[in-house]
């Protein structure tokens, strides 16, 4: 028996969801609202990373989770990857959302599914790699964004 059986752990790269590498806090919390909303339930624990530079948008709208900043290539990755490795996840949760479309999760996932873990991919239909979408047990689709935050991204 697992230690936290009905609890789900979300490991959140913010700048793949949002689809920038300089998330605004508008398009933090249109994301954060959306996910919140439809995929986290009471007693989940939601790990957000990012860069240092969307450290302070992503903090501020999104402050009900713990924040690893990790800049650098593959930074957000490597941060949410080490959570993976280093926190007896297969031992504390039956469920672990992936929120990114990065192929750099795929053995990861793999390996949760062989160890017995549940494992759902959420991305942006156009961020989701193909390798990863066949690793998890379930993948779901981020809706197209919201005039705001469509409007956000045009103009980076």
């Amino acid at each position: 028996m697992k230690f936290n059986e009905h609890r789900t752990l979300h490991l959140i790269d913010i700048e793949n969801l949002v689809g920038s590498p300089d998330p605004t806090a508008c398009q933090v919390r249109e994301v954060r609202d959306h996910y919140e909303g439809r995929y986290v339930r009471y007693g989940d624990l939601v790990v957000v990373a990012c860069s240092h530079h969307a450290f302070g948008s992503v903090a501020w709208e999104w402050p009900r989770a713990r924040h690893i900043p990790r800049s650098g290539k593959d930074g957000a990755d490597l941060a949410l990857l080490g959570v993976l490795a280093g926190e007896d996840v297969a031992e504390r949760f039956q469920h672990v959302v992936v929120a990114s479309g990065d192929a750099i999760f795929t053995d990861a996932v793999a390996r949760l599914g062989i160890q017995g873990v549940s494992v759902t991919v959420v991305a942006r239909h156009e961020s989701l790699s193909r390798t990863l979408r066949l690793a998890s047990q379930q993948h779901l689709l981020l809706p197209r964004p919201q005039a705001s935050l469509a409007q956000s991204l045009e103009s980076a």
